[in-house]
C-alpha cells in the first residue's frame, strides 16, 4: 500500500471510530492514526494467512474445504472482527460494486458450489485459473461491508496453494498489478462471468525464488 505523505498523521473519521470494536479502540488509545490502524489490520492478517496456509499445507484443508461460503464467512471474522464490529458480517446494503444484498448469501454458494464441482469432476480447470476464478467471483458479489480486497486475495491465494501438487514447485500469485488494469478486467469479468483475462493477466512466481 503506498501512503500519501500525511497518511501517517491522518485521523479516523468519528464514522470509522463508532465501527471499531471497543478492544480496538483501547488498543490503539486517542487520537486513532490510520496508520496504526493499518498496522494492527496487517499484523493480523499475517497471522490469519500463516494460521491457514499451514493448515493447507498439512493438507488439513483442500481446495474444495476452502470453496465454502462457510470458510469464507469465518475467514472475513477472523481478519476483522478484533477490530470491526461488521466483521464477518454479510453487507446489508446496497453499494455501487457488488450484487444486491438480499442475492449475496444464495449468489455466493451458488459461485463457489460451481467452482468446486468443476475442480472436483476435472473440467479442465487449473490450480492458477480456480483461485483467480473464486478471487472474480467474490469480488463480483461483494459480500461485506468492507475488507472484500483483502479477504478474496487470500482465499483466491489459499485456493491455489491448496490446488498444486506435492510434486512440483510452489508457485503463488503476484498481486503487485496495475491496479487501472485490474479494475478494468474485474469490469469485463462482471459482464462475462469469465475470468480467463484475470487470469493472464495476474502473474505467478515460484515461492522462494521471487528474486
Amino acid at each position: 500500500m503506498a501512503f500519501r505523505p500525511d497518511y501517517g498523521e491522518t485521523l479516523l473519521t468519528e464514522e470509522e471510530r463508532e465501527a471499531l470494536t471497543d478492544a480496538a479502540r483501547e488498543l490503539l488509545g486517542d487520537p486513532i492514526r490510520k496508520a496504526d490502524l493499518y498496522d494492527l489490520e496487517q499484523l493480523i492478517q499475517n497471522e490469519v494467512a500463516d494460521e491457514y496456509v499451514a493448515r493447507v499445507v498439512r493438507r488439513d484443508l483442500t481446495a474444495s474445504d476452502l470453496l465454502t461460503d462457510h470458510l469464507v464467512r469465518e475467514l472475513h471474522r477472523r481478519l476483522y472482527a478484533a477490530v470491526w464490529e461488521w466483521g464477518g458480517r454479510q453487507r446489508s446494503r446496497e453499494t455501487n460494486i457488488g450484487i444486491a444484498p438480499e442475492h449475496i448469501a444464495v449468489e455466493m454458494r451458488n459461485s463457489l458450489d460451481n467452482l468446486r464441482w468443476q475442480w472436483e469432476h476435472g473440467a479442465g480447470v487449473t490450480p492458477t485459473w480456480l483461485g483467480i476464478a473464486a478471487h472474480a467471483a467474490l469480488v463480483h458479489i461483494h459480500p461485506f461491508v468492507d475488507g472484500n480486497g483483502r479477504v478474496t486475495r487470500l482465499i483466491a491465494d489459499l485456493v491455489f496453494l491448496a490446488a498444486q501438487d506435492d510434486d512440483g514447485p510452489v508457485m503463488a500469485y503476484d498481486w503487485a498489478i496495475d491496479r487501472k488494469t485490474y479494475i478494468r478486467l474485474l469490469g469485463e469479468y462482471d459482464l462475462t462471468r469469465d475470468p480467463a483475462q484475470l487470469v493472464d493477466f495476474i502473474n505467478v512466481f515460484e515461492v522462494g525464488d521471487e528474486a
